[in-house]
């Protein structure tokens, strides 16, 4: 028996689109509070700095002004030179005083206020007279420098606890902001859906009905009236090949299908086949080069059947008369299957390259029904087993439209038999119906 895989839900482009909408939201939002967060941080941590200046200035000053070495500011360190004797306060650190700053002020040089390092340490140090003495006071850094260093923790704590509430904060306003178009993107499929639903039996009595009313007619009728009928026969085909693609791409996202191992290559040789009377009648050449190896994915055959249905169309329509279109299944490396639909027809221009997996989007060339669902729809199903389609091309030069979907693990039964329900289901068209 083919192996099932679990049903994995796909999302469409446009679910897809509002998933990036709201991590846009989310992560804008949380760069600049970042952002604010950090400005406000800089400016307090600017002006604690400055503050810390001004106090030690102060207290270098008010020793200056006041202390001995015997009675120092709390972390400040002395040193008074009077008629030649240097005394400083007891267990003033390395490196200090700063002599050259005493023999600049003893030598009839202003007040001296500078920043030292010693020994690892910042100092803010002030040398000035002091009557006839000769006064020298540093005031220690360090525990100024253990502060900053405990507020540039907090700040830090702050930011990244901030930036996860704003974040989990604008994730769920930029989800709620976006329910509402989701709700409309789900009702819009919905009613797709059921219209799409509803119109495939009138439709498809429609069809028959033409079908019949062509076939008795026979050549009793004018060659005229013939042909109208052979263009309304040909008409509600083409609006049922529509109401599928819709009905398809409205019911992907929620209902993506069993998942069993499918072989690409037996369904590019029937589509190939196909297209085989069309192509005749378009001066066409449709082939199929199926390469060597295992050409198994795993995924919902319906679907993919329509996804090459949809290149092979769109290429034999943008295809002049004594063109070829060519249809690739290979193996280009371990894991992975590719499918590809090359032209000789008029192209696209590289930068159209994207805009052609839009819905409704029609180029000016080409021929045939063109109602710019096929590509869209392809994309989608593609998107939804894992893989991925591009296009490539130049005007005048055709188009290459290649399709990469993850390879079947090795052991997975490829199904021998399909069912009737199988080929009549969305994507599977009969040659003589609408669609379904």
């Amino acid at each position: 028996m083919p192996i099932r895989l679990p049903r994995r839900t796909a999302r469409s482009p446009e679910q897809r689109r509002l998933a990036a909408a709201q991590w846009t939201i989310t992560w804008r939002i949380s760069l600049v509070m970042s952002v604010i967060m950090l400005i406000v941080g800089g400016i307090v941590y600017t002006v604690v700095l400055f503050a810390q200046r001004a106090d030690a200035e102060r207290e270098t000053q008010w020793g200056i002004d006041h202390n001995t070495v015997e009675s120092p500011p709390v972390c400040v360190w002395m040193t008074v030179e009077r008629d030649g004797v240097v005394s400083s306060t007891p267990g003033t650190p390395a490196g200090l005083p700063v002599r050259s700053s005493l023999a600049a002020v003893r030598a009839g040089a202003p007040a001296v206020l500078e920043r030292v390092e010693r020994g690892g340490e910042q100092y803010t140090v002030r040398t000035a007279r002091r009557g006839p003495e000769l006064v020298q006071a540093a005031y220690g850094e360090r525990f100024q420098r253990a502060d900053r260093n405990h507020l540039l923790l907090a700040f830090a704590a702050a930011e990244a606890v901030g930036l996860l509430l704003v974040a989990a904060a604008s994730g769920m306003l930029a989800r709620r902001s976006m329910e509402p178009l989701s709700d409309a993107l789900d009702r819009q499929r919905r009613f797709v859906a059921d219209a799409s639903h509803e119109l495939r039996t009138p439709l498809t009595q429609l069809h028959t009905r033409a079908q019949l009313l062509a076939r008795r007619s026979g050549s009793e009728i004018p060659q005229q009236l013939a042909t109208d009928l052979q263009r309304l026969v040909t008409g509600t085909r083409q609006l049922g090949d529509v109401i599928d693609d819709l009905l398809l791409s409205a019911r992907l996202p929620q209902s993506p299908g069993s998942r069993d191992p499918v072989d690409l290559t037996a369904l590019a040789e029937e589509a190939v086949s196909a297209e085989d009377a069309r192509a005749q009648e378009m001066g066409l050449t449709v082939r199929l080069r199926p390469g060597t190896g295992r050409h198994v994915v795993v995924g919902t055959a319906p679907a993919l059947r329509r996804v090459i249905a949809a290149l092979v169309d769109n290429a034999m329509g943008h295809t002049p008369p004594g063109g070829e279109v060519t249809v690739s299944v290979d193996a280009p490396l371990p894991g992975l299957v590719s499918l590809s639909v090359r032209d000789t027809g008029v192209g696209f221009a590289p930068e159209e390259a994207a805009r052609l997996f839009e819905r409704f989007a029609r180029g000016s060339a080409g021929r045939g029904r063109r109602f710019g669902l096929g590509l869209a729809l392809a994309r989608e199903v593609v998107e939804s087993h894992g893989g991925r389609i591009t296009a490539d091309g130049r005007p005048g030069h055709g188009a290459l439209f290649t399709v990469e979907l993850p390879a079947a693990r090795t052991g997975e039964a490829v199904p021998r038999e399909r069912t009737i329900a199988s080929c009549l289901s969305v994507g599977g068209r009969r040659p003589d119906g609408p669609g379904g």
